[in-house]
């Protein structure tokens, strides 16, 4: 990595040349293995590797963004002459200038080593523990006498090494590893159709993480829970009742409905066009949207989660971020551009996939804190309730005020107990009313995270990204089913 240091330093003494109020370099390098099996068979196997230098200039109240693969110095030097007219360029059509807030100078390294690095594992060996899961799933449906027709098993490894540096001194190298698990099995009987259910797990981690999620053992689950909602299921209440979200429910409910929407870059109208607009505005800081025990955070400092960094790729030391904070509107995701806009500092929240893509607002693990509830706490006073543990689809509307959830694997509550399988209970409800609606929150140990692949940007970033918390209760909701 000497080398690729050596040019991003190159890269920053190019643009002090030229005099300009501000630019970072960055030299980011990802090797990715996929291997996809489709019903037992090997069905894609590939190896990706990307590596380039990117430079942001901020100059004359623009912003200007270049990058390239081709690592000489006179390559360097001219996509540095090129950031910083881009940025003249824009600056000069704005009619508020660009500013950044102002953030410490860090020097540091963050090295994540794994206890076994991918490259120690054989291909062989890689898709020998793919077609073992294969097996468990088909294994378990002959158990059961249910037929298996369609699974899919895909594992994709990412090691990413960075080199950071700015011309305010800060310098960052980091080398973080990321193994991303995910499984779709597909049952089905005569007499009632097909069911799908999906698992997705990542860690920032090596091979070990493989082994460490038990995934013969939860395919098995799945075909188990397939099958119960094939035969048991019945219809689920369509009422006003009690709703308890299971951990994988409230994860996609936290990354949809406050993650989104509290991202500052989409608060101040940048993603309208490309991911959507946002309910909150500036003057919603401080309300409140919730009830006393909601906590929802984005905190990318929890050692090997999937959304792992600590630091951003504006070079700020990440930390944990309370969004709603005992109900209230606490705080919004920043990168330092809109922070400066804010008169706040950056939260750390810059994140970029590849060298050829600028730093744009992202979340990292975003999940409800858990409160004081065990599970049997949840539901022991609900008289007619359903518990939705997982969701099979789900939407939400471009302002993130709309929102449908359908349940895969449900419960029936009645009487303070689960009384059989429902299938597919809708909840259909707005942001406010599901914050609001929430009156417990389950404990430490219920808390579940699931892995995820957020879309944003354009060109499109697929970011690495957890969520989850513990099971939360919603008193009076509507259900449909």
């Amino acid at each position: 990595m000497e080398h690729m240091k050596d040019l991003a330093l190159y890269a920053i003494k190019v643009a002090e040349s030229l005099g300009v109020k501000y630019a970072e370099a960055r030299v980011q390098v990802d090797v990715r293995r996929t291997i996809v099996l489709k019903n037992g068979t090997p069905d894609v196997m590939g190896l990706q590797k990307q590596c380039g230098l990117c430079v942001r200039v901020l100059e004359g109240g623009g912003l200007g963004f270049s990058s390239t693969n081709i690592l000489s110095k006179d390559k360097i030097k001219e996509i540095v002459e090129a950031a910083a007219r881009i940025a003249r360029i824009s600056g000069k059509l704005r009619k508020k200038p660009i500013e950044f807030s102002k953030e410490d100078a860090i020097s540091d390294t963050d090295i994540i080593k794994p206890q076994i690095p991918f490259e120690d594992v054989s291909l062989e060996d890689k898709i020998s523990d793919l077609v073992e899961c294969d097996k468990s799933a088909l294994e378990r449906g002959r158990e059961l006498k249910i037929s298996v027709p369609w699974r899919l098993f895909s594992a994709s490894e990412l090691v990413t090494e960075k080199y950071y540096v700015n011309t305010e001194g800060t310098s960052i190298h980091s080398h973080v590893p990321r193994l991303f698990l995910e499984c779709v099995v597909t049952a089905h009987e005569s007499a009632a159709g097909y069911e799908q259910m999906f698992l997705e797990l990542g860690a920032s981690k090596g091979y070990e993480a493989l082994k460490e999620w038990r995934v013969e053992e939860r395919v098995e689950e799945c075909v188990d829970v397939l099958a119960r909602i094939l035969r048991e299921a019945k219809s689920p209440p369509k009422e006003t009742v009690d709703v308890v979200l299971g951990p994988q429910v409230v994860g996609l409910v936290c990354h949809e409905s406050v993650g989104h929407p509290y991202e500052a870059d989409r608060i101040l109208g940048r993603e309208a066009a490309q991911a959507g607009e946002s309910f909150v505005t500036r003057d919603l800081l401080g309300t409140r949207i919730g009830s006393e025990c909601v906590n929802v955070v984005d905190d990318p400092t929890i050692p090997h989660s999937y959304g792992y960094y600590k630091y951003d790729d504006e070079g700020v030391r990440a930390r944990k971020r309370y969004l709603i904070k005992n109900g209230i509107i606490n705080e919004f995701l920043h990168n330092r551009e809109t922070a400066a806009v804010f008169g706040v500092s950056s939260n750390a929240a810059a994140r970029s996939v590849a060298y050829d893509r600028e730093p744009i607002v992202r979340m990292a693990n975003t999940f409800i804190e858990p409160g004081d509830f065990s599970f049997d706490e949840l539901i022991e006073d609900i008289k007619i309730g359903v518990y939705m543990k997982t969701f099979g689809e789900w939407n939400i509307d471009d302002r993130r005020v709309n929102q449908r959830y359908v349940g895969k694997e449900a419960y029936l509550i009645k009487d303070g107990e689960l009384a059989g399988m429902v299938r597919a209970p809708v909840l259909e409800i707005t942001t406010h009313k599901l914050w609001s609606s929430v009156d417990a929150v389950g404990r430490k140990e219920l808390v579940e995270f699931f892995a995820a692949l957020c879309g944003k940007g354009d060109p499109e970033q697929l970011c690495p990204v957890w969520m989850g918390g513990p099971p939360i209760r919603l008193r009076n909701v509507k259900l449909g089913g």
